[in-house]
């Protein structure tokens, strides 16, 4: 492609060179230079891309875009372009590299807390039902077609996102569905992109720190970016945040919730529990009238299901397509019910923090186990500050602990168990420390009640465990199922 049309639509100023190029990809890699590439030099949290300019041109780049000014005298040679943000540079220039494949499918972005991974599942579920061909990413991976490949971000760089939309669209997709996160928004890589439906599911702190945000406010006030770049927003209306997450936005609003102002609005719901099953049944109301029953349990699948009725209903699918892709939508490592024993129930779930691990927690006792059992550590190289707040959420909501490894990662499991039991000093709930997540496990199922709910919290939909910067299998799903059948 030319140079020229590969900028179509970026601000840039021509600092020296010729637009008169073959440009064959584009690298924000300098590892990838060679020979009729163009190097997109990034400002990262870490390092400074600008720094290796001159050997990708000594690699054979012939072009860069950089963000500001560099040595010019040690890229001879080379095109150099100039923008105000070179992450928004390769984004626009990405999409016009594929094709601008987006625009030829409808585009579904959803943001949020809490619920992301489970909604877009939901959504995506209900599309198919409705004979939709959906390309998904986020938290889990990418899924199109029978296809999954993982991935780094929840949100991909845009590079990557860009040509991911490419396979979707030459796969035969006619949507694309993703999580589109904070971190996502403020680092450009979904810049260019119009979403037809936008998604807001909840607002809770998240996400604030070194590298990633400096307030919640400064949190709120990017995932709100979606909604001056969609359509429709379809949005939580009960969400003490939504009206400040909303300011400014630019779409036509569709809301959900349990309350009366809601556009769809759901009413009281009843908790559904079988060996084989952990649920929810509602009603909704509003401008539709319908009864809905959904395979995962809690408040939080009443309004993850809320907001999968809702895009169906902006996208005009029909109710029964709505109805069968709720009822047999699971989402892996979300509240995911194992079913392998009438005697207990497994569940595996992702809870890896203070706030979705107490609202997990408190959601499984509405459902009056005989006895709420949680395995679950918490991860190493991360902020220690919450690992005491961990161990007495789980000793006030559960009525047995068993305290194991996460992913210790370079620190020593049994270090980041004793963080864990600061928090458990004073209380009367029983518990067992097992640093081995694997025996942790087998000693859940072999000590295991009639009518206990037991939950694996951490691990979720990952099948390995990190150790001293290596990745170990540790499918959770496998490691109970061969357990049992010992």
């Amino acid at each position: 492609m030319k140079l020229e049309q590969l900028l179509e639509g970026v601000s840039y100023t021509l600092v020296q060179g010729s637009l008169e190029l073959d440009i064959e990809d584009i690298i924000y890699d300098s590892r990838k230079a060679a020979p009729g590439r163009l190097f997109v030099c990034i400002v990262g949290t870490q390092r400074d891309s600008h720094d290796y300019a001159a050997q990708c041109v000594a690699d054979g780049v012939t072009a860069l875009v950089v963000q500001h000014d560099i040595d010019l005298s040690t890229v001879p040679g080379a095109t150099v372009l100039k923008e105000e943000s070179s992450r928004y540079a390769l984004a626009l220039m990405s999409g016009n590299l594929f094709g601008n494949p987006s625009r030829r499918m409808t585009m579904i972005g959803v943001t949020g807390t809490k619920g992301k991974t489970t909604t877009t599942h939901m959504i995506k579920s209900v599309l198919e039902a409705a004979g939709r061909k959906v390309g998904m990413i986020g938290t889990n991976g990418i899924y199109f077609l029978g296809h999954h490949q993982e991935t780094a971000n929840t949100t991909p760089e845009s590079y990557e996102l860009q040509k991911t939309f490419r396979e979707f669209l030459d796969a035969g997709c006619d949507t694309a569905l993703m999580e589109v996160s904070s971190q996502g928004l403020m680092m450009d890589r979904v810049a260019g992109i119009h979403y037809d439906i936008g998604v807001f599911t909840n607002l809770s702190p998240d996400h604030i720190g070194p590298g990633e945000h400096k307030t919640f406010e400064e949190y709120r006030s990017w995932k709100g970016q979606l909604f001056k770049r969609c359509t429709t927003g379809v949005v939580n209306i009960d969400d003490e945040n939504t009206e400040a997450l909303l300011e400014g936005h630019t779409c036509k609003l569709v809301t959900y919730g349990c309350s009366e102002k809601a556009d769809y609005r759901a009413g009281t719901y009843q908790l559904l529990r079988t060996h084989d099953f952990l649920g929810v049944r509602f009603h909704v109301s509003g401008k539709d009238d319908m009864d809905v029953k959904v395979n995962m349990p809690g408040e939080f699948s009443v309004y993850n299901a809320l907001a999968a009725l809702t895009v169906g209903k902006v996208l005009g699918l029909p109710d029964e397509a709505i109805h069968e892709g709720l009822s047999r939508c699971v989402v892996k490592g979300r509240v995911e019910l194992v079913p392998i024993s009438k005697k207990f129930t497994i569940l595996l779930d992702y809870a890896h923090n203070e706030v979705s691990t107490e609202s997990l927690l408190t959601t499984l006792r509405a459902y009056k186990p005989h006895r709420l059992v949680v395995v679950f550590g918490c991860g190493g190289d991360r902020d220690k500050t919450k690992r005491p707040v961990m161990g007495a959420i789980a000793a006030q909501l559960a009525d047995f602990v068993i305290v194991t490894s996460d992913n210790p990662r370079t620190e020593k499991p049994e270090a980041i168990i004793a963080d864990i039991l600061e928090g458990m000093k004073d209380t009367a709930t029983p518990y067992v420390t097992i640093p081995d997540r694997v025996e942790a496990i087998h000693y859940a199922m072999d000590h295991a009640q009639p009518g206990d709910v037991i939950v694996l919290a951490g691990k979720g939909h990952e099948d390995y465990q990190e150790i001293d910067h290596k990745h170990y299998p540790m499918d959770e799903r496998v490691i109970v199922a061969e357990y049992l059948n010992r």
